[in-house]
């Protein structure tokens, strides 16, 4: 095995290890949660359908470039070409989306009772699946680019032009124009929750900056913490950060990727733009598990309750 596809493999293996399990317990939390008080609230549910998206990020992408890499399995043909990019553009961007729902419901969560603001919340809440399908068909058509123009490595029926080296799988343009529409769509796409987003976390961080102020003195004599809102905005300023730092290097990178004229014979920038943005898929259960204190207490339950079900069963057979 070469050794460029060897650290390929690893990289991505490392990304299935850890984004499989992270976001898979985070669904098991709240489906546990949804069991247990037959409901979810609406930043809860938010919360759920980002992790949803994002174990569909790490799967199809991730786990199906680790098995490719390490010639496991490889189902990279026309077919599979097209399924997996357009799987793939479609959840990124979903994930994308959703992070900015859960930034901006936040930031309306911290508004005063009987406000405006406070009105539009509790209507986004009322709606809310209306909301998520309207990002899924909007998501939806914005990447049916992927279907009509990827093809698979073995694909020599033409010359390969205006396209895109994705290691196991081209996307073939038909026009240097549609090449460049179809980019600056995709950065619009992703700019502009990333500016709304980073609006919105800057709104939480004057909200924190001021409630440390006025609690710093009650926080010593009664020992409480910031409240259930503050956690959230700290988990929600995490997530956004994150997403920032992370799409805004994918995003550079697929500019770099418009620039260039002729397509490129290695994959490595189109690797380096799938590893960061897949990242923040895989990274971000970490941070819900470690801050969300609901996930974290039913996933405790769920270790403590496996060992002393062991343990009846075990006196039992005595």
């Amino acid at each position: 095995m070469p050794s460029e596809e060897l650290v390929r493999g690893v990289l991505y293996l490392s990304l299935t290890v850890v984004g499989v399990p992270g976001n898979a317990s985070v669904i098991l939390a709240f489906l546990l949660l949804l069991y247990q008080e037959n409901r979810l609230l609406p930043a809860d549910a938010i919360v759920l359908h980002l992790a949803c998206v994002n174990l569909l990020v790490v799967v199809v992408r991730c786990l199906l470039e680790t098995l490719a890499s390490f010639s496991l399995a490889n189902i990279f043909g026309d077919l599979g070409c097209k399924s997996v990019i357009f799987v793939y553009r479609t959840s990124r961007s979903l994930s994308i989306w959703i992070t900015f729902l859960l930034s901006a419901y936040q930031c309306l969560s911290i508004t005063p009772p009987g406000s405006r603001w406070s009105s539009v919340r509790t209507l986004l809440a009322r709606y809310l699946g209306f909301v998520f399908l309207f990002l899924w068909v909007l998501n939806t058509c914005m990447t049916s680019a992927a279907i009509l123009f990827s093809f698979g490595t073995k694909n020599e029926s033409s010359p390969i032009i205006n396209g895109i080296n994705v290691q196991f799988c081209y996307v073939n343009f038909p026009s240097k124009l549609s090449k460049e529409a179809n980019g600056i769509a995709q950065v619009v796409r992703d700019v502009v929750p990333m500016a709304l987003m980073t609006l919105a976390s800057l709104i939480l961080l004057v909200f924190l900056y001021k409630h440390s102020h006025q609690v710093k003195g009650l926080r010593c004599s009664s020992g409480g913490g910031g409240g259930a809102e503050q956690r959230a905005a700290k988990v929600v300023v995490a997530l956004v950060s994150l997403y920032v730092v992370l799409y805004g290097v994918d995003n550079g990178l697929w500019v770099y990727t418009l620039t260039v004229s002729k397509t490129m014979p290695s994959s490595l920038i189109s690797d380096l733009r799938i590893f960061f943005s897949s990242l923040y898929a895989a990274l971000s259960p970490v941070v819900i598990i470690a801050s969300n204190r609901k996930v974290n207490g039913r996933l405790k339950c769920i270790v403590q309750e496996k060992p002393a079900h062991e343990k009846d069963t075990s006196l039992t057979n005595m």
